[in-house]
């Protein structure tokens, strides 16, 4: 079982003459000024939750770009930030990008292009020369911080997501001996969707600058190697993930996400959630016999939120006993507002809601309750504790990280999961209930289907997730990843056996 005591024994062990650099686009805590104390808080989302036990373990320093006027504050005189605030473990070093930049390094290519493109979710990516100019450009400046940063000292350079494709070849140029992973937290799309993006040649030779590079699944392993053979004059070797290009190796492995089970599990049995849910109990009804069905998702097209909607009205429509007895809260909030398609996306969500209240509304019961806002840590612990299922309806979803939350958060070893069958996360949380959310019928069968299931069987189902997420942590998806990483830097590590096989 891996814990951070071991990652920090292994990263000692292995690395200890290297400098450690993690580079995200977000930085992984916020900071305000509140009643003249400074506060640095963790913002939601699963690359920040996911990566910061890491580099607590393992210490170094995190880029990424500032989030606002607030980060000074908390900035030394060299510019670093030591967190997280109260217990200091590593150093946060931050990048100021102009609107401009942003809009189209973010908004633009990273977010307009890519996550469409890799995402099977029907949105059409959009594809501006001038977005990608600013996509290259704020890749180089995070290239330059890193390069400034490390100086002439050994390095490993552990690159997030998709934000930062062309990265690892920008730092290659100039520091061949510097050791490069990335985890690319998204889905990897087929190589016939790839040809729609003008530049995607471009980004797999930037993304063939890493020694090691990680996707959730095997499938999207073989994807990627599948884009390189026929677009890059590259050795492919399917068989052991490994790609020979420019006289360079890079191996390229499956590495499932996971979450911080013991501390999501603490948090769940701690005095402050058991004190929430008591309030929310009270505030949903649930001491007076009504039952809690819970959806917890930023908002984003990819998370198949209208779908679930529509599964729990047909739910209400085929069993009415349930009505005045079920209520749906779905919780998360807006993102990426600046974008068309998710301002739609809200319209369209608020409209469902208002749509299925008025119909199904009786009383003080409402079906859906929607509450489109961040809340605290304990709130959402509560909110999952309390659920008679949850249902993560994902069109297309690397890994779905909330799923994990959910039985992590479970102590009691009850509650159902309704999971699709697009999210990554299906793979190991076989005892979920698997739905297809385009599949209203099935989808509504499911709700059902969690809602009288016997006690003995959600106990045996969320026990063996519970295990499988414990076993399975953030540690060990760290540890893997590290362990590899080295291997890959090694001069002969075609010749090792290899780790992960796809």
């Amino acid at each position: 079982m891996w814990t951070s005591a071991e990652l920090q024994r292994l990263m000692q062990r292995e690395i200890s003459r290297y400098r450690l650099i993690v580079v995200s686009n977000r930085q992984p805590y916020a900071f305000r000024m509140e009643e003249g104390r400074l506060l640095g808080e963790m913002p939601p989302g699963g690359l920040t939750a996911a990566i910061d036990p890491l580099m607590r373990a393992c210490g170094g320093t995190w880029i990424a770009q500032s989030g606002g006027d607030s980060d000074r504050l908390a900035m030394d005189g060299d510019g670093r930030i030591a967190v997280p605030l109260d217990s200091p473990a590593y150093s946060l070093r931050l990048l100021n990008l102009t609107e401009a930049e942003n809009d189209g390094f973010y908004y633009g290519f990273a977010n307009e292009g890519l996550w469409p493109l890799c995402h099977i979710a029907y949105t059409e990516p959009v594809f501006d020369v001038q977005h990608y100019e600013a996509y290259k450009s704020v890749n180089r400046k995070f290239a330059n911080l890193v390069l400034d940063e490390i100086g002439d000292e050994p390095a490993i350079v552990l690159a997030q997501d998709y934000h930062l494709a062309l990265l690892p070849r920008y730092i290659r140029q100039v520091r061949d001996d510097v050791i490069i992973g990335q985890f690319w937290h998204i889905p990897w799309p087929n190589p016939d969707t790839l040809r729609i993006c003008p530049w995607q040649g471009e980004l797999l030779d930037g993304m063939l600058g890493n020694d090691l590079l990680g996707f959730h699944l095997s499938s999207d392993c073989q994807k990627f190697l599948d884009a390189v053979e026929l677009n890059l004059n590259a050795e492919v070797d399917a068989q052991y993930g490994l790609v020979d290009y420019q006289e360079d190796l890079t191996l390229v492995r499956p590495f499932p996400i996971s979450v911080d089970f013991d501390i999501l599990d603490a948090e769940a049995r701690s005095a402050g959630v058991l004190g929430e849910m008591e309030r929310l109990a009270g505030e949903l009804g649930l001491d007076r016999g009504r039952i809690l069905g819970l959806g917890i998702d930023r908002q984003d097209y990819t998370k198949g939120i209208p779908h679930r909607l529509r599964a729990v009205e047909r739910f209400l429509e085929k069993w009415p006993e349930y009505r005045g007895r079920l209520v749906f809260l779905q919780a998360g909030a807006a993102s990426r507002v600046n974008i068309d398609s998710y301002m739609q996306l809200t319209i369209d969500i608020e409209a469902t809601v208002n749509r299925i209240n008025e119909r199904f509304a009786e009383g003080d019961w409402q079906p859906i309750l929607h509450w489109p806002t961040s809340l605290p840590s304990e709130t959402f612990s509560a909110l999952r504790r309390l659920a008679s299922f949850c249902a993560e309806s994902s069109l297309h979803d690397g890994m779905n990280l909330v799923a994990k939350e959910y039985v992590a958060s479970r102590v009691d070893e009850d509650g159902v999961l309704i999971l699709s069958a697009f999210a990554g996360a299906a793979q190991e949380l076989s005892s979920s209930i698997i739905i297809n959310p385009y599949a209203t019928e099935q989808f509504a069968d499911a709700i059902h289907q969690a809602l009288t299931m016997g006690d003995d069987e959600r106990r045996f189902r969320m026990r063996h997730m519970r295990g499988i997420v414990q076993s399975n942590n953030i540690y060990n998806w760290a540890g893997r990843i590290m362990m590899n990483l080295m291997q890959a830097s090694t001069p002969d590590h075609a010749r090792l056996p290899a780790a992960g096989v796809i």
